[in-house]
C-alpha cells in the first residue's frame, strides 16, 4: 500500500473515494473496514494539508506593474 504522503492530492482523493465507496456496501469484515476508516483519516488530513498548501501559495501571488500576476520564488 501507497504511503499517504507520497500521494498528490488527486490521488489521495480518489483512493478516499474508494473507501468511503467500499465501506458504504457494508460488505467489508469488520476489521477491514476499521482499517479502511484508518486510512481514509489519514487520506483526508492529507487533502485538508495540500488544500491549505495551495492556499497559502495563491494568497502569495500578487500582481505586478504590468498587472500580470507574479510571486517571488522565496514566498512559493
Amino acid at each position: 500500500m501507497t504511503s499517504v504522503e507520497s500521494l498528490s492530492f488527486e490521488e489521495a482523493l480518489s483512493a478516499l473515494e474508494g473507501i468511503v465507496r467500499d465501506l458504504e456496501t457494508g460488505k467489508a469484515p469488520l476489521e477491514d473496514s476499521i482499517a479502511a476508516y484508518e486510512r481514509g483519516v489519514a487520506l483526508k488530513q492529507h487533502c485538508e494539508k495540500k488544500l491549505r498548501e495551495a492556499q497559502s501559495k495563491i494568497e502569495k501571488i500578487t500582481l505586478g506593474a504590468d498587472g500580470k500576476p507574479a510571486a517571488s520564488a522565496h514566498d512559493l
